[in-house]
């Protein structure tokens, strides 16, 4: 494996009720291509903060993040912009599905956006809820689906635009613990068989062990690399 997304003293501030709140201390990491790494510590250390700055939701306030050598931060918001959309798939707790959409119209959401036409975005969603186990359920709406099927629809929806790494937020903190395994599962499936690079916060430690690297952030900044 080779480096392919490398942190150099990253901070992030952020003005609340007129003062200055530093979530990011200078965080260093570097992540291997292909690499399945879990990101963990308390509440409010700033693991999501990273994660959205590693997706290229938010800039640092200083410090810098490479993809391949690239700085994202010379980029300006239009490049970024579609430096995200093409590079960068995003998994969440809360799925976010669109409530009045089939499973298929949810994932051929991001195609569409990203200018795929009609017959090719179908093809491409229903070729990604099959991998997901959701063949059967293509037609169904959210409030049809259990929050185990939704979180796979949520899954397929991030593979659509072919990304390179995929950025989970507690993909499995809103399930049982039966279909949090089965979801943990199926991401490291993918991992395995499409070689992307995953980098997930989770609170639970018991799937973090099951990563290829814990990273653990504490007040800010990097506390452990196991």
């Amino acid at each position: 494996m080779s480096e392919f997304i490398r942190a150099d003293g990253v901070h992030k501030s952020f003005r609340i009720d007129g003062g200055t709140v530093e979530v990011l201390k200078g965080v260093d990491l570097s992540i291997e291509k292909g690499e399945f790494i879990a990101i963990v510590g308390p509440s409010g250390a700033g693991k999501s903060t990273f994660l959205h700055l590693l997706g290229a939701l938010d800039r640092p306030t200083a410090g810098e993040i490479f993809y391949e050598n690239a700085g994202l931060g010379q980029m300006d918001d239009r490049r970024l912009a579609g430096f995200r959309n093409r590079t960068v798939g995003f998994i969440f707790q809360f799925h976010h599905l669109l409530p009045e959409f089939t499973a298929l119209e949810n994932v051929m959401m991001p195609l569409l956006v990203a200018r795929r036409n009609r017959p090719q975005a179908r093809e491409v969603a229903a070729s990604l809820l099959r991998d997901v186990g959701l063949e059967s359920r293509l037609s169904h709406r959210p409030s049809e689906l259990s929050g185990g099927e939704q979180q796979r629809v949520a899954i397929a929806r991030a593979l659509g635009v072919d990304p390179k790494v995929v950025l989970a937020d507690e993909p499995t903190g809103n399930l049982d613990t039966k279909t949090g395994d089965a979801t943990f599962e199926l991401l490291q499936w993918l991992n395995r068989e499409r070689g992307l690079t995953f980098v997930m916060v989770t609170h639970n430690e018991k799937l973090a062990h099951r990563s290829d690297r814990i990273v653990t952030i504490l007040d800010g900044r990097i506390a452990e690399k196991a």
